[in-house]
């Protein structure tokens, strides 16, 4: 960890500027908590209108204080906070939370105050987390820099957990779901308007904790993707999953961009992308970010995604069922013995067959489920087993119901998860450490989320370094001119790089046009070819299937005429070659600032952009990732061939998107875009026949 976020992190002593004897005030709530949990370092209340604070000598400013504070806390506002964070800044102190509001979440004045505020710091090699900030809390040393009142509402418990947000409401919240399902929490941490320090550092530095087992992340920005990836790749090597949530839109992804491609590889499809390159699991919101903790925190390796369901209730094993299909989690088949197992130990009426229902002779025979779980648990069809209990109480052995779960959670290997609804049964089966949650459903999405996001981290295992993102883009930026190559320009560029490349020829007259058309032998599309008309077929600058010497001097003649009308460059005419395959896909690559090389790939033709059935992926990236993302289109079945078709090279279709990938990847930003469509697939390969590059200019 850097000196700078030791200090945010574990210092060894904290000024509180705008300190107030008020356990209920913001500026009392840092020193209460650190007074009651356990913060052993020394706290310096800043104050000048008081001689003591909570027990504390207070001073009246910093510069009063008897050393550099390793951490200030600034509560006071306005002017005020940017004379405090001079005043560190000139003083020494290690880092700074301004939680002070008022700054660039308030307007124009405000940010150019904020601005003002991080100049003054860089120049005295201050690090801030603010302003607007709730304060950062490692419970793990005492050190609560945070005036976050969830931490009265619901008792503190040091754990394997870390929440780093941007948003400190979003972080009490995450806070206070764990802690309601018994879990421990070591870090809670909320950086705000983020005008410095991030959440990709913050979270960077939590992940060298060794005690840290489950990260969960509210980003709202991403300006530092570089960091984050490294914050991902010490997790992955720790064995620590992390969890994001991702809202609202990147400043950078926001640029309508010139190319299909960068229209429908906008910039939350790249974020999606990044966090699967690196390993991290997104969701939809505070709630599902903490959904699966207890899930997690076991430590469970499943070998796949086949469930078996368990239950009192024959209705519940049905909605069950119907659930586990819609999330693709499939039913295991029970082997014929698991099932004779299980028939001498349930009641002649009962289900056998998965989803085992034990029936109301629960009510009687309290240890169904302990005699149960430990047969379907032994299945080797069975990944996962969920317990789900609609109705318990008065007259059943809860108690027992929790002990037998608890045992087979600890002894098969295998995830357990239970699903009920009643306080007083939840209750027990959390203080046995068996993971709970109180609808079927939210049991079987935190199933969901545990094996897929394995299978992840896997692939993720398996692809080449990821580079680092994020960089300079040589001496362009988003403002630097651009161009669109010529189709035969662009063509050309695509052959070189290895790209399949439709057969064509760049006539100059009507006789070689003709020339090119013998020399092909078949029919072939005549397309005029001018960097300024690079979506042609509008203007009647297509002309398909010629077969004759009348039909192309024709074609020829009717396009450089229109060109001529339009006022428009000339390069010439291409001929190419007329290719069919059994399917008509697209591939796209463009650069983005923040991300790097974004890569495009799925159905194409002229729908393209109405069908969308395409991913996206951050290049490089190899064959087989693109084919596992080309796998998850809706157009997959087809790609396997139905009704008598071949099947289709889906390997080729791959390895053309690769090598455009790492095209783009390669010039760093000097490629805008490449927009490849249709690329004809078909049995025996892919061929690219239309294709448009924008290039910065120069």
């Amino acid at each position: 960890m850097s000196s700078t976020l030791s200090a945010l992190l574990s210092p060894r002593s904290v000024a509180i500027v705008g300190a107030s004897d008020n356990i209920h005030k913001i500026g009392g709530r840092p020193i209460h908590y650190m007074q009651t949990m356990g913060y052993a370092g020394t706290i310096y209340p800043v104050n000048p209108q008081r001689e003591s604070l909570q027990g504390l000598r207070a001073y009246p400013s910093l510069e009063a204080l008897p050393e550099a504070p390793e951490l200030a806390i600034i509560v006071v506002a306005g002017d005020a906070a940017v004379q405090a964070v001079a005043d560190c800044a000139r003083l020494g102190v290690g880092a700074a939370i301004v939680i002070a509001s008022g700054f660039g979440e308030a307007g124009e004045a405000g940010k150019r105050q904020q601005d003002e505020m991080v100049r003054i710091a860089r120049e005295g090699g201050l690090r801030i987390v603010g302003p607007n900030s709730q304060g950062l809390a490692n419970f793990g040393n005492g050190t609560i820099a945070s005036f976050s009142t969830m931490f009265i509402e619901i008792p503190p418990q040091d754990g394997p957990v870390a929440v780093v947000s941007q948003s400190g409401g979003t972080a009490a919240l995450v806070y206070g779901l764990l802690r309601n399902q018994g879990i421990g929490v070591r870090h809670v941490h909320a950086t705000g308007n983020q005008a410095d320090v991030t959440v990709s550092e913050l979270a960077l530095a939590v992940a060298h904790d060794p005690d840290v087992r489950l990260l969960l992340l509210y980003l709202e920005t991403l300006s530092d993707p570089a960091v984050l990836a490294e914050a991902a790749a010490v997790a992955r090597a720790r064995g620590i999953p992390v969890v994001a949530v991702k809202s609202g839109r990147s400043q950078a992804g926001a640029r309508a961009a010139a190319s299909h491609t960068g229209a429908m590889a906008n910039e939350d499809r790249a974020v999606d992308a990044f966090l699967a390159r690196h390993g991290i699991w997104r969701v939809e919101d505070a709630h599902a970010l903490a959904r699966c903790a207890p899930l997690y925190l076991r430590g469970w390796q499943p070998a796949g995604r086949r469930l078996v369901i368990v239950s009192n209730s024959g209705a519940s094993c049905v909605m069950a069922t119907d659930t586990a299909d819609t999330l693709g989690i499939s039913m295991a088949p029970l082997s014929a013995a698991t099932q004779a197992a299980l028939a001498e130990r349930l009641p002649g009426f009962a289900a056998t067959a998965n989803p085992v229902d034990v029936t109301a002779a629960l009510l009687t025979n309290s240890g169904l489920f302990g005699d149960v779980l430990p047969v379907v648990g032994a299945d080797p069809s069975a990944d996962l087993v969920l317990l789900d209990i609609p109705v318990a109480g008065m007259g059943y052995d809860v108690p027992r119901f929790a002990r037998d779960a608890a045992r087979f959670a600890d002894q098969a290997g295998k995830p357990i998860a239970v699903a009920a609804w009643q306080d007083a049964v939840v209750s027990e089966f959390r203080a046995a450490n068996v993971p709970t949650f109180v609808h079927a459903t939210d049991a079987l999405a935190a199933f969901h989320q545990l094996t897929a996001h394995q299978q992840l981290l896997r692939d993720v295992a398996g692809e080449p370094a990821v580079p680092r993102a994020g960089r300079p883009v040589m001496q362009t930026d988003e403002s630097s001119p651009s161009h669109t190559l010529s189709e035969a320009a662009s063509l050309a560029r695509l052959a070189e790089a290895g790209v399949p490349v439709v057969e064509h020829y760049l006539c100059q007259t009507a006789e070689e046009a003709v020339a090119a058309w013998q020399r092909i032998g078949a029919p072939v599309a005549i397309k005029a070819s001018s960097p300024a008309v690079p979506h042609k077929s509008e203007h009647g600058l297509v002309a398909l299937n010629c077969n004759s010497r009348e039909a192309i001097v024709e074609a020829f003649t009717r396009q450089t005429q229109t060109l001529d009308t339009m006022h428009a460059p000339c390069e010439g005419v291409i001929v190419a070659r007329m290719s069919r395959g059994q399917r008509e896909c697209m591939v796209g690559a463009h650069w983005d600032p923040v991300f790097g090389a974004v890569l495009l790939v799925g159905d194409g033709g002229k729908y393209v952009e109405v069908v969308r059935d395409t991913a996206v992926l951050l290049a490089p990236a190899s064959p087989a990732a693109i084919e596992r993302a080309v796998r998850s289109l809706r157009m997959a079945p087809l790609l396997d061939g139905v009704r008598g078709d071949a099947p289709l090279n889906v390997a080729a279709l791959c390895d053309v998107a690769a090598k455009v990938g790492n095209l783009v990847h390669r010039a760093h930003g000097q490629i805008r875009s490449v927009d490849l469509n249709p690329v004809m697939l078909g049995a025996d390969g892919a061929v690219v026949v239309d294709g448009l590059m924008e290039v910065v200019a120069g």
